[in-house]
């Protein structure tokens, strides 16, 4: 698959080098964790565990955090209000949203729908194993690369990541960055 993302496009929505992916599991550490973000990470907003009101709520106190301290709040599942600056989920529900829009992929079917509905970039999973699908199959280091190469859109790690794993990915090339539940909190 050719490269299709123009120079504009990567100005206009800028990728992130790294993603903080909320859960019930680092919930309670989550302000702790943004704080030690770098700007011009992202926090993905997944709370899927709360009920709706107490979602929004939490949307709310983590909107102004994140902003802050220079971090994009991106949405996942239901909405929870304004200030978010994009998208995340599997590619056909990403719609045709405004802002940075994050899809996840985990084979190259799945790459070539992120780069069809224009996604931003991909979160490509499981790298390896992980404990939010314990005994999954992983795509190994070797696997993920291999697809990340030919994947038309910028490419982020997930799965089992942590600042160690990151060091063995290139620091060229394909893979943009990388992004963690666990491995961040």
């Amino acid at each position: 698959m050719a490269r299709c993302y123009s120079v504009v496009m990567a100005k206009r929505y800028p990728v992130p080098r790294l993603v903080l992916l909320s859960d019930a599991r680092n919930d309670a550490v989550l302000a702790r964790a943004v704080a030690r973000l770098p700007r011009g990470s992202a926090l993905v907003f997944r709370h899927y565990h709360l009920a709706p009101g107490a979602r929004c709520q939490r949307w709310a106190a983590l909107r102004r955090l994140a902003a802050s301290r220079g971090v994009a709040l991106i949405a996942a599942g239901a909405r929870c209000g304004r200030g978010g600056q994009g998208r995340y989920g599997a590619p056909d529900a990403l719609g045709r949203e405004s802002g940075l829009r994050l899809a996840t992929a985990h084979s190259l079917r799945e790459i070539a729908a992120a780069a069809r509905v224009r996604a931003d970039a991909v979160l490509l999973s499981p790298v390896l194993p992980t404990r939010s699908h314990p005994g999954a199959p992983v795509l190994g280091m070797v696997r993920f690369l291999l697809l990340a190469r030919h994947s038309p859109v910028p490419v982020l790690a997930l799965g089992g990541m942590n600042r160690a794993a990151a060091r063995r990915l290139p620091s060229r090339g394909a893979v943009q960055g990388w992004a963690a539940i666990d491995g961040l909190s």
